[in-house]
């Protein structure tokens, strides 16, 4: 059996969503006991209690911890002896759901994975953070493209600084598509996606933006100070943002540029960042996720490959990898090394060891917060024409 760190057992996974049509919920599933270090033992897989029991086969999940309700798991599981019941919970739900959730969980003393946007809006993310600060639990949010090896390769060669100062990124996410009213023909995911009462404030922006803003956050470790946002609603009809460009200056005076699409033909999830810095740059693609370049003027361009053995690889980056080079690894892997990186922090806190809660390899609660941040000032500066507001959170981390 795989261990945890010196917790020499699996660690047990409670799934709430996931129920048939979902995507992100099988998704968390198969990341989460990739390496062997979890196992899937309970779940409350629907809203509807006859269609989340009905789901748990697919999941083999026992007919006694099919769950007709979270509230119903989260009270049962938390009466078992502690050697059986669960040890965190995963929300893979629609938005509007995710604290109500994932708040009843921290307060029943479980370890959490929440899918982004961690909330509904700002002051829900405050109030779950708050929650988590003040209790001894694992909060890992889940902005997977976190995980990919080369953007954590990326990562410690900027935080070394290997690129010099850090003076602009161009961070964006095209698709294509939400460019017909799709939420019209009863396409599930197209649904919730474009209601505001279940994804809140920001459509396009709120659902890839996100990502595109937290993976420069994360790579560079650069605070952010200001922004300014125009978004855009082109399908006529459609009740939230398909389009979006937002400009961010950061403390140190450089700038940034997230710029997310719905509605761009041909486009599937075109994630791509450039970084630009005194000594070098690099640019990363998540759809050839295998492959970074990086740049010095007079110098030939360089393509670091993802090769765990190669003396190029730093710690962070061969930490992430789990192929010899020239075996793609991609989307479920880098989705697996969120769930890893939560895993150690969770195997020390079973253990009775103090875990760190700010300074994170995995996206965190004050993550969350930041990108609830991120959408509410996007909306209000879209709102105001594009005028500058603030940006840096009192949670915001390097």
């Amino acid at each position: 059996m795989s261990t945890n760190g010196d917790l020499n057992r699996k660690l047990k996974m409670a799934l709430v969503g996931g129920g048939a049509g979902s995507f992100i919920g099988r998704v968390h599933c198969t990341a989460a006991v990739l390496d062997n270090r979890a196992a899937l033992v309970a779940g409350a897989l629907s809203s509807n209690p006859e269609r989340a029991k009905a789901s748990a086969p697919a999941y083999d999940i026992a007919e006694n911890r099919a769950y007709g309700s979270y509230q119903e798991m989260l009270e049962t599981e938390a009466a078992l002896p502690e050697g059986e019941r669960i040890d965190f919970v995963s929300v893979a739900t629609p938005n509007h759901t995710h604290f109500e959730i994932a708040k009843a969980a921290v307060d029943a003393g479980f370890n959490v994975i929440c899918d982004k946007p961690m909330t509904f809006d700002l002051a829900q993310a405050e109030e779950l953070a708050t929650a988590v600060d003040n209790s001894n639990v694992v909060f890992a949010v889940s902005h997977n493209y976190t995980g990919y090896p080369l953007v954590r390769q990326a990562r410690e060669m900027i935080l070394n600084g290997e690129l010099g100062e850090i003076q602009a990124i161009r961070s964006n996410y095209i698709q294509g598509w939400l460019r017909t009213r799709l939420e019209q023909e009863e396409q599930k995911q197209a649904a919730w996606r474009t209601d505001p009462s279940k994804s809140g404030a920001a459509g396009c922006f709120g659902d890839i933006a996100t990502h595109a803003y937290n993976l420069g956050r994360y790579m560079t470790g650069l605070l952010p100070d200001q922004i300014s946002c125009h978004l855009r609603t082109f399908e006529e009809g459609r009740l939230l943002d398909d389009y979006g460009t937002a400009v961010i200056q950061f403390e140190n005076g450089g700038l940034g540029t997230v710029t997310a699409s719905q509605i761009s033909h041909g486009r599937e999830n075109d994630l791509f960042i450039e970084i630009d810095g005194t000594k070098g740059a690099l640019q990363w693609r998540q759809e050839n996720p295998n492959e970074m370049i990086v740049r010095q003027n007079g110098q030939p361009h360089k393509i670091y490959t993802r090769d765990p053995n190669a003396p190029f690889m730093n710690e962070s980056g061969a930490a992430a990898c789990r192929l010899p080079s020239g075996h793609p690894e991609a989307f479920f892997e880098a989705f697996a090394n969120v769930y890893r990186s939560a895993y150690d922090a969770m195997a020390d806190r079973a253990l009775g060891k103090t875990i760190e809660k700010v300074d994170t390899v995995y996206p965190n609660v004050h993550d969350g917060v930041e990108g609830m941040y991120f959408i509410q000032q996007c909306v209000a500066s879209s709102a105001e024409n594009g005028a500058w507001l603030p940006l840096k959170h009192e949670r915001a981390r390097r």
